[in-house]
């Protein structure tokens, strides 16, 4: 045979092997002949601090046509939820498939901050890559070791001119290689930054905005007057105003979405694509960022897979970031890892009996993302430990459908804040008018000055003002979530866990 016949037949045979296993193996059992079927590709575009704010998912007044465009042809999901409302800490949780006191991502990586993950995870980039991938990451990365969450190719762009980046994308997209592609893409909107639009050190956040704009982005600007101000915020001037430069920030994330979609489609692969949204958690407001409270944790999530036989779908799984690593190797057909225990037994004998090994924390809802129905998806886990150095205040949670546990471990303390919450518009606006002053549906010193637990029952209360720790009638349920929570601790092998003998 020729040389370069044997070359392509040597081709045909790698990607025969790499993308036609369960195709051939279900043509054979129905005694058919085997038809290929290509591994899909995988974008996961990530946002910084957005949360449930698109027309998709209610908002009336922030135009996302894009995002809104995209969950008509897949799946919207309401109930997806951070396991932090921390940037490094989530990101290290969306790669890797466990928490982050089991990564050990405690808090940012950058700067001061300094936390790193464990050297020894095996993340979901290298994990696809061992299963055939070629991989490629761009914008904001946030987690450390770059050795560890290792990608083949890191392009270069500016995490906020969100439709130049998809642009950079094209070559990586594009290329002429017989692997399935992995694709991480980043944004740095809409989070906080770029000063403030009066110049003084607690006007309005700029939200990354500029008055010359970004190339080749068009400029979205909002009244304040129309914003819609959600229950857990104080409807202030000052808040209207950061509303109004955050939904100009996610006008411009949704057109690098809309960009990112017409690479795709302009490669000839957009039908060979599982296409997946999300924040890392949400919104950069005193509240929900840093938080555990609702705002902090529920987070966009829209996925277009390619093979759907529903579009338009909205699904009602409750499902957490820890999950989305276990879906997508999946979806890959690659392999999820197994952990050796990492707390010594001796430490935690009296307290826990820790598995010696563990796999991943979450679990797959593929078929959630092809626009099916699931069962048994009605309970997510958060757990928080850090955001800067200084904001030391571990937080454990259990929620389903109707209650939610909050156990502040440091509960003494009063609540850290970020260097950019803490002078916010928003909250200084609220925090001049002292302990009392109304801050939504709490006030400033409530929401400084925190109980040990708190328990809210979300059918009668969503926006969590009435903790019912403390009420002889929740007596039983308060010992029923404080007993997941610690089983849950257990199980996931959180070195918090010991806190349970002295607190």
């Amino acid at each position: 045979m020729p040389l370069l016949h044997r070359t392509v037949a040597c081709l045909v045979a790698s990607w025969l092997c790499l993308g036609v296993v369960a195709a051939t193996s279900t043509a054979f059992a129905q005694g058919t002949t085997p038809v290929p079927t290509p591994r899909l590709n995988i974008v996961v575009f990530v946002a910084d601090d957005h949360g449930q704010d698109t027309g998709a998912y209610g908002n009336p007044a922030v135009k996302t046509p894009h995002l809104d465009a995209l969950a008509a042809e897949g799946v919207r999901f309401p109930h997806a939820y951070a396991t932090t409302a921390s940037c490094s800490a989530s990101r290290s949780v969306l790669l890797t498939g466990l928490h982050n006191h089991r990564t050990a991502q405690y808090g940012h990586e950058h700067d001061y901050s300094h936390f790193q993950s464990y050297a020894n995870l095996r993340p979901l980039p290298v994990l696809l890559q061992e299963a055939g991938y070629r991989t490629a990451r761009i914008g904001k990365f946030h987690v450390a070791p770059a050795d560890t969450y290792r990608f083949e190719q890191v392009l270069g762009a500016d995490g906020r001119n969100t439709v130049d980046m998809a642009e950079r994308t094209r070559a990586f997209v594009s290329a002429r290689d017989a692997r399935p592609f992995f694709l991480y893409i980043a944004t740095s909107d809409p989070h906080r930054g770029g000063g403030t639009t009066d110049g003084t050190k607690t006007g309005p956040d700029r939200f990354g905005n500029r008055p010359e704009g970004y190339p080749g982005v068009q400029t979205v600007t909002f009244d304040p007057a129309n914003v819609v101000v959600p229950a857990w915020l104080p409807d202030t001037p000052a808040t209207r105003a950061e509303l109004a430069q955050y939904y100009q920030s996610i006008a411009r994330l949704d057109q690098g979405v809309g960009r990112m979609v017409q690479v795709l489609k302009d490669a000839g692969v957009y039908e060979r694509t599982l296409l997946v949204y999300l924040s890392d958690h949400g919104a950069a407001f005193p509240g929900a960022k840093t938080t555990v409270y609702e705002p902090g944790l529920r987070s966009p999530l829209i996925v277009r897979h390619p093979q759907a036989q529903r579009r338009g779908v909205t699904s009602d799984a409750m499902v957490s970031w820890v999950d989305i690593t276990p879906t997508i190797l999946e979806a890959a057909g690659a392999t999820s890892p197994t952990y050796k225990q990492h707390i010594a037994s001796g430490e935690v004998r009296a307290t826990a009996t820790l598995p010696e090994t563990h796999g991943l924390h979450g679990r797959s809802f593929l078929p959630a993302m092809r626009g099916e129905p699931l069962t048994g998806w009605d309970e997510v886990y958060a757990s928080h430990t850090f955001h800067e150095i200084q904001m030391y205040y571990p937080m454990r949670v259990v929620r389903d459908r109707r209650y939610k546990l909050i156990w502040n471990v440091a509960w003494q303390l009063p609540f850290p804040f970020s260097t950019d919450l803490w002078s916010s518009a928003t909250w200084q606006s609220a925090w001049k008018g002292g302990a009392e002053a109304s801050y939504g549906k709490r006030t400033v010193g409530r929401y400084v000055q925190r109980d040990e637990f708190e328990l809210y029952d979300l059918e009668q209360d969503p926006h969590e003002s009435r903790n019912l720790a403390n009420d002889p009638g929740h007596a039983q349920t308060l010992a029923t979530y404080k007993a997941r929570l610690r089983a849950f601790q257990e199980r996931t092998s959180d070195p918090w866990v010991l806190k349970w003998t002295y607190q």
